[in-house]
C-alpha cells in the first residue's frame, strides 16, 4: 500500500529518539511540489558527501574537517542565504535550496547538518530567538555556526544578537533572565521541524493563501499532537476554505480544551455561521 504524504510525514515522526531529520524536513516540500523526487535529492546530497569525504585525510580532526566543510559549503558549492527573496516558500523547500544553493539559516542548517554527519560531525542545530544556528562540540568548547555564512560566533556576538529579544520579553514578562547557554541547547528534530513549518505558516498567512496553510497546519497537528493551538489553526484555515464541518470540529475541539482562553469568545462568535453553512443545500 502506498503511503500518503501526510502518512509518510506521520511515520517519520512518530517516534522521539529516531526522527530523521534531513529526510522528514525533505518531504515538507511535497505539499507544494507533489511530484519532487526524494531519491534525487538524497543521492545527491549522498553525492556531495562522498565527494568531501575523499578530500579528507584519514587522521583529520573535527576542527580539520569543519574547517573543510565549511570552505566546501559555503565557497566552493556557493551555499548561501537568499537575501534578496527572503520570504519566498522556496527557501524551506530543501529540494529549491539544494537546487538554487540558496535558503535561509534554519533550510541552510539542515543540509549543512546532513553532510557533517555524513562525514563524521556531530553538528547540531540550535534554535536561537530571531536566527537559527548550528553547534559543534569539541574538547575545547563549542563551536556556535552561522549557517548564512560559516562564521564562527564569538560569545559577544551571541549576546548582542540576543539582547533585542530579551529586550522585547522583558517589556511583556517579569520573569528572570536566562542565561546565554539556555539559548544555545541543542534542537530537538521535532522543534526544528515545527520552526520550519511555523516560518511558512506566516508566509501563507500573510498572503492569505488558505490551501497552504492548511497543508501546513495538517503536518503541525502530526508533528505536535499535543499542542492544541495547531488544531485551532487549522480549524481557522478550513473555515476560510469553506470546510464548514471540519473546522467545526477542529475549534469546537480547542474549545473544550481551552474554554478560558483569550481568543475563545472570538472563535465561540464563529460557530454559528459555520454551522448554518452545514444546514444550506449544496
Amino acid at each position: 500500500m502506498t503511503l500518503t504524504s501526510l502518512e509518510y510525514f506521520a511515520s517519520l515522526v512518530r517516534q522521539d529518539d529516531s526522527i530523521p531529520l534531513f529526510e522528514s524536513a525533505l518531504t515538507l516540500g511535497q505539499d507544494f511540489y507533489p511530484e519532487m523526487d526524494f531519491g534525487e535529492q538524497e543521492v545527491e546530497l549522498d553525492n556531495l558527501a562522498l565527494k568531501l569525504r575523499d578530500r579528507l585525510p584519514t587522521d583529520a580532526s573535527q576542527i580539520q574537517k569543519l574547517r573543510m566543510l565549511n570552505h566546501f559549503f559555503f565557497q566552493e558549492m556557493a551555499f548561501a542565504g537568499n537575501i534578496n527573496n527572503y520570504y519566498d516558500p522556496d527557501n524551506s523547500y530543501l529540494h529549491r535550496v539544494i537546487a538554487t544553493r540558496r535558503g535561509i539559516p534554519i533550510s541552510l542548517a539542515v543540509v549543512f547538518i546532513e553532510l557533517a554527519q555524513q562525514v563524521g560531525l556531530d553538528m547540531k542545530g540550535v534554535s536561537f530567538p530571531g536566527h537559527f544556528l548550528m553547534k559543534l562540540s569539541v574538547q575545547s568548547g563549542e563551536i556556535v555556526l552561522d549557517p548564512m555564512n560559516g562564521s564562527s560566533l564569538s560569545r559577544e556576538e551571541l549576546e548582542e544578537r540576543l539582547e533585542p529579544y530579551l529586550e522585547r520579553q522583558q517589556e511583556h514578562e517579569d520573569d528572570d533572565e536566562l542565561p546565554l547557554a539556555a539559548y544555545l541547547r541543542a534542537a530537538h528534530p521535532r522543534e526544528i521541524l515545527a520552526r520550519m513549518l511555523r516560518n511558512l505558516k506566516a508566509i501563507f498567512m500573510e498572503s492569505q493563501r488558505w490551501q497552504q496553510v492548511l497543508d501546513v497546519q495538517e503536518r503541525l497537528v502530526i508533528l505536535l499532537p499535543e499542542e492544541v493551538t495547531e488544531r485551532r489553526d487549522r480549524g481557522l484555515a478550513r473555515a476560510n476554505l469553506g470546510l464548514a464541518q471540519a473546522a467545526l470540529e477542529d475549534l469546537e475541539a480547542y474549545l473544550a480544551l481551552r474554554p478560558q482562553a483569550e481568543d475563545a469568545e472570538s472563535l465561540r462568535d464563529m460557530l454559528p455561521d459555520l454551522r448554518e453553512a452545514l444546514r444550506r443545500p449544496n
